[in-house]
């Protein structure tokens, strides 16, 4: 389940038991974090909609149906209401956990190769200069470019590191292909030379402007695409 699809199902209805839904939750701790959020919203509604009823038996039972109509409405229309509902509390909570919050650049890095898999098999032929172009959106990107071409660049794309714009790219390592990230310096940003899981490994190092990301296959020569970049980028 991609992130849109994700988010529209949560916002619709928090408290799916639809396996893909559960499944795709927890894929990440944010989205876990963010579903949960959303669930305590939802379960504060709930209780404001529980209002005590009167005696008077007719009372009771219009107040009920009322209540009921109120419900199923807010249903059909949950992502647009709950979008209304919590725009406050979602964009307060967002600018914590997104702008505040450390990220750990190398468990990113690692989910992002995992989740854009396909870049892998792309060969899109990139000329440098075209990455020079994307470079220059980036924050602090007019400070940062590429002299010469660091080797064939099959993939370049944008991508977002908890809220920073970055840059994706997959070069030619020694021997198989190696993926790039170039994200912009942030304090909040968590910095590790090596880390690895049980399929990829990865290098972090960081320039003038940037946190540079290698990420390869286990036994992927890193410092070999590490040097190619340490000879071109500026």
């Amino acid at each position: 389940m991609d992130e849109l699809k994700f988010r529209r199902q949560a916002y619709s209805d928090p408290n799916s038991q639809e396996p893909d839904f559960i499944d795709a939750a927890m894929e990440s701790a944010e989205r876990e974090a963010f579903l949960n959020e959303l669930k305590g919203l939802d379960a504060k509604i709930e209780r404001a909609l529980k209002v005590d009823v009167p005696d008077d038996l007719a009372a009771k039972l219009l107040l009920r149906q009322q209540l009921q109509h109120h419900h199923s409405q807010r249903r059909k229309t949950g992502f647009a209401f709950a979008l209304v509902a919590s725009v406050a509390f979602l964009a307060g909570m967002t600018f914590t956990l997104l702008r505040m919050g450390p990220v750990d650049l190398g468990q990113h890095a690692l989910a992002h190769v995992y989740h854009e898999e396909k870049a892998l098999h792309v060969d899109q032929d990139v000329a440098y200069q075209d990455v020079n172009f994307q470079l220059a959106s980036l924050n602090g990107g007019s400070n940062m470019k590429f002299t010469e071409q660091p080797g064939k660049v099959f993939y370049s794309t944008y991508c977002d590191f908890q809220g920073v714009k970055s840059l994706h790219l997959v070069m030619q390592g020694k021997k198989e292909k190696v993926t790039l990230f170039i994200v912009p310096l942030e304090d909040r940003m968590v910095l590790e030379e090596a880390f690895t899981d049980n399929k990829y490994q990865g290098m972090g190092f960081e320039t003038d402007n940037a946190y540079m990301l290698l990420v390869g296959e286990k036994n992927q020569d890193l410092d070999y695409v590490k040097s190619e970049i340490e000879h071109t980028f500026i």
